[in-house]
C-alpha cells in the first residue's frame, strides 16, 4: 500500500441533522487529513406525501442545507429531496450505505480505505490515523472490524436498554472468540473499514433494508482475515431509533418495553457444541459422523447428509474444511445458538453468571459483580454497568491476543 492511502468516508444519514453535526466534528478533528466524505441522504420518496413523515424529510432537507453552506467539499449523494428519494423496496440504511461505497469504489483508487461511520457515531482525533497503521502491519487482511463502546447518556431507560444489548453482543462475541471461530466479529456499520480493493473483490456489498453490516463482514470474512483489534474505539448513540428493522437502535425499543427475546444471553454449553462441531470437520472428509449440529444442519438446509454434498464438490481435504466453515457461517451459528436457546428454561441472568467460568479464564472477576440478585431489570445501572465494562475487558484481552480472525 502507498505512502499515503486517501480515506473515503462513507456515512448514511436519515432524519439526523443534530447526531451528524457531532460525527463531523470528530471528522474533522483527526490527525490523518488526506480524507474524503460521502453522504448518502435518503428516505423513500413517498414520505413527502406522508403527514406523519414530514419531520423527516424536513430534518433531511436541512442537513443537505447545512452540508451545502459548511462543508461543500463533501460529496452529497441526494437520495432525500422530493423526486430523488427511493421508490420501490429499494431504500433502507442498507442501500444507503451501500449507495455511498459504491460510489467510493467508482472513484478510489484500489489502495485507497473505505471507512463506514453512522451519524451518530464519534470517535478520538487519532481514529483515521489508526486505520492506516493497521492496513500496513497486517497487510493480507482484508477488512477492520473496529472495536466498540456505548457512553452512557445519564437517562435510566436508554441506559438500562443499551447495557443489557451490549452485554448480549459482549456474551455473544466472548465466546465465538473463545472456540476460535472465524466469524466472531461484531458487525456495526459504525465500525468498519476496509481497502477499496477488497470491496471490489467481493463484489460490493449486497443491498439489504438493515443487517447490512453482518451481511457484508460475513462475504469478507470468507474472502479472508479480518482484523479485530484497535486501541482506538468508535463511540455510537445509545438511543431509540427505528431507522433500521434490527439492531441497536430497535433491539432498544423491545428491550425497554421488556422484550428481549430476539436477543437472549446465549448459553456457553451451545458454543461447545459449535467447537466440537469445527473439531470433527477434518474426519467428516473421509466418514460421515453425527455432529451435535447434524439435526439442526438437516432441518436448516433439508438434506440428511450435508457433509456428503460438500465432500462431492470438494476433493482436498483443506478445501473441504474450509467450505465446511463457509457452509456453517456466521448467519447459520447464530440461527443455531438461537434455536437451541430456545430449547431451554434459563433466564438470562442464570446464563450470563454460568458464561462466567469462561470470561474468568481470561480476568479474575472482580468482587461485586455477577451476583445471585443480579436482575437485568432492576438491578442499579452502576451493577450492569460494572458487568459490562469487566466484559468489554475480556474481549479486548482476547482480541489483543488474536488481532486477526
Amino acid at each position: 500500500m502507498g505512502n499515503t492511502p486517501q480515506i473515503y468516508v462513507a456515512i448514511p444519514v436519515m432524519n439526523e441533522c443534530d447526531l451528524l453535526k457531532h460525527c463531523i466534528d470528530s471528522i474533522e478533528r483527526q490527525t490523518y487529513k488526506n480524507f474524503q466524505v460521502v453522504i448518502c441522504i435518503n428516505q423513500p420518496d413517498e414520505w413527502w406525501d406522508n403527514n406523519e413523515k414530514r419531520d423527516v424529510c424536513l430534518n433531511n432537507q436541512k442537513i443537505g442545507e447545512f452540508l451545502k453552506k459548511n462543508y461543500n467539499h463533501y460529496i452529497v449523494i441526494d437520495k432525500s429531496t422530493k423526486g430523488n428519494g427511493w421508490k420501490g423496496n429499494k431504500n433502507g440504511v442498507g442501500w444507503a450505505r451501500k449507495t455511498a461505497m459504491d460510489y467510493i469504489a467508482s472513484i478510489a483508487s484500489e489502495e485507497d480505505i473505505m471507512l463506514s461511520l453512522d451519524a451518530d457515531t464519534v470517535f478520538e482525533k487519532n481514529y483515521f490515523n489508526s486505520i492506516i497503521e493497521l492496513v500496513k502491519e497486517y497487510p493480507i487482511a482484508v477488512a477492520i472490524s473496529n472495536p466498540y463502546y456505548h457512553r452512557l447518556t445519564g437517562k435510566e431507560a436508554e441506559d438500562r436498554a443499551i447495557l443489557r444489548y451490549e452485554i448480549y453482543m459482549r456474551n455473544y462475541a466472548i465466546n465465538l472468540l473463545n472456540i476460535n471461530s472465524p466469524y466472531a466479529f461484531t458487525a456495526l456499520g459504525s465500525a468498519m473499514a476496509l481497502p477499496v480493493k477488497s470491496y471490489k473483490a467481493i463484489g460490493g456489498m449486497t443491498p439489504k433494508l438493515s443487517g447490512e453490516d453482518f451481511y457484508f463482514l460475513q462475504k469478507l470474512r470468507k474472502y479472508g482475515n479480518i482484523i479485530i483489534y484497535n486501541t482506538e474505539k468508535v463511540f455510537p448513540e445509545a438511543r431509540f431509533s427505528d431507522r433500521v428493522f434490527f439492531g441497536t437502535g430497535p433491539a432498544m425499543i423491545k428491550g425497554n418495553k421488556g422484550n428481549w427475546e430476539s436477543y437472549p444471553i446465549y448459553h456457553h454449553s451451545f458454543f461447545k457444541h459449535i467447537s466440537d462441531t469445527y473439531s470433527l470437520f477434518p474426519s467428516l472428509f473421509t466418514e460421515d459422523i453425527k455432529t451435535p449440529l447434524s439435526d439442526f444442519l438437516e432441518e436448516q438446509f433439508n438434506t440428511p447428509n450435508i457433509w456428503e454434498l460438500i465432500r462431492k464438490n470438494h476433493k482436498d481435504k483443506n478445501r473441504f474444511v474450509r467450505a465446511c466453515y463457509e457452509k456453517l457461517d456466521g448467519l447459520r451459528v447464530l440461527q443455531y445458538l438461537k434455536f437451541a436457546q430456545d430449547k431451554i428454561n434459563i433466564t438470562d441472568e442464570t446464563c450470563l453468571l454460568e458464561n462466567s467460568y469462561i470470561y474468568k479464564q481470561y480476568l479474575g472477576i472482580p468482587d461485586a459483580i455477577f451476583s445471585n440478585d443480579l436482575s437485568f431489570a432492576k438491578s442499579p445501572i452502576t451493577e450492569l454497568d460494572l458487568i459490562r465494562n469487566y466484559l468489554v475487558k475480556v474481549e479486548e484481552i482476547i482480541q489483543k491476543e488474536k488481532k486477526l480472525i
